[in-house]
Formats: structure tokens, sequence, C-alpha cells
């Protein structure tokens, strides 16, 4: 899939430096998720730096996972907004 996560790293105030298949890239803000239930251990800032890429989303050891359709539409709207 075009939006699949090709390349991506941890940065500090819980943002995500991403790069995707189609070639798009930025940086992805994580903080508004971390006020949702599923998302809790990622505020823990050396949890929050194991994430890894996994089928094509970003992943935490624990199942946490941002889709590549998020990331693309929150990468699209930096680009455009």
């Amino acid at each position: 899939m075009q939006h699949d996560v090709k390349h991506l790293s941890p940065m500090p105030d819980f943002m995500l430096q991403v790069e995707l298949e189609d070639g798009s890239h930025g940086v992805f803000d994580l903080k508004s998720y971390l006020l949702l239930p599923g998302f809790k251990a990622l505020r823990d800032p050396a949890y929050f730096a194991q994430v890894s890429i996994l089928c094509g989303a970003a992943t935490w050891p624990d199942g946490e996972d941002i889709a590549p359709d998020s990331l693309a539409a929150a990468l699209k709207a930096l680009v455009s907004g």
C-alpha cells in the first residue's frame, strides 16, 4: 500500500519522524493520542521510543499502533495546512 510506513524514528515530545512508501514524510504528533485509554503506556518516553514498523503501521510492543492511513492524513494536513 502506498501509505505504508517505510521509515520512522521517535523524537522528543512524543513526535515521530515518518517516511511513507509514497515518498511523503514529516513529523507526526502523538500527544492527542496519549489522552486515549488504549495509548496510556505511550506516555512513558522509554516505551514510546520502542516504536517499530509492523504491517506498514507504527507499532509498539504491547500492540498499540497508528494506522498508515492516519499517519498519511496527518502528514497531508501538514503539507496542505
